[in-house]
C-alpha cells in the first residue's frame, strides 16, 4: 500500500508541478505534512541540498531520494517513474495539438499567466527552504544566514557569477565542516 501511496503522491506532483524541479518544492513541503513518517520539513532542506549537488533534474533526484527512504530500490523506482509519467503523457498530448494552436491568442495568454503563477510557487518554496536553512530551534542561525548572504552576493557579482554552482556547494560544505554548522 505504501508504494501505491508513494506513486499517487508523486504522480500528482509530476502532473501539477509546472515549471521544473523547483516547482516540486511546494508539493514536497505538503507531502512532508501529509506523510511525516516519510520525511520532515528539516529533511526537505537536506534533500534539496543533496539533490542540487548531484547530477540530474532536481525533482527527479528528490523523488528518487524520498522513494528510496520510504521503500528502498522499489520505492525509488516507483516515485521516480510516477513523477515523470505525467510529463511524458502531457507532452505527447500537447505535441499533438500545439502545432495547430500555438499562435492562438488564448494559448499565448495562458502561457503568459502561467509564468508569474509558477514563479510565485517557486518563490514560496524558496522562502520556506531559506527559513529552514537560517532558523533553527526558533532562533536565527547567524552562520547560516551569513553563508546564504555571501553566496547570494557572490552569484550577483559579475566575475563570480560565472563560477560553476559546484564551487558554491563546495564552499558550503567546507564552511559547514569548519564552522560546525
Amino acid at each position: 500500500m505504501t508504494l501505491l501511496t508513494l506513486a499517487w503522491e508523486f504522480f500528482k506532483t509530476g502532473l501539477l508541478a509546472t515549471g521544473g524541479g523547483l516547482a516540486t518544492l511546494p508539493f514536497l513541503q505538503q507531502m512532508s505534512v501529509s506523510h511525516p513518517e516519510w520525511f520532515s520539513l528539516e529533511m526537505l532542506a537536506d534533500m534539496v541540498a543533496v539533490s542540487e549537488s548531484t547530477p540530474g533534474p532536481l525533482g527527479v533526484n528528490m523523488a528518487t531520494y524520498v522513494g528510496y527512504t520510504v521503500g528502498g530500490v522499489a520505492g525509488a523506482l516507483v516515485a521516480t517513474f510516477a513523477l515523470v509519467l505525467p510529463s511524458i503523457l502531457v507532452i505527447l498530448i500537447i505535441a499533438a495539438f500545439l502545432k495547430h494552436y500555438m499562435n492562438s491568442p488564448l494559448v499565448q495568454r495562458v502561457f503568459a499567466a502561467l509564468r508569474p503563477a509558477v514563479t510565485g510557487l517557486i518563490a514560496a518554496a524558496g522562502y520556506a527552504v531559506i527559513k529552514l536553512a537560517v532558523w533553527q530551534n526558533g532562533a536565527l542561525e547567524w552562520r547560516s544566514l551569513a553563508l546564504f548572504v555571501l553566496v547570494l552576493a557572490a552569484t550577483q557579482w559579475k566575475k563570480l557569477s560565472r563560477l560553476h554552482p559546484i564551487v558554491y556547494i563546495g564552499i558550503g560544505a567546507v564552511a559547514g565542516m569548519a564552522l560546525g554548522m
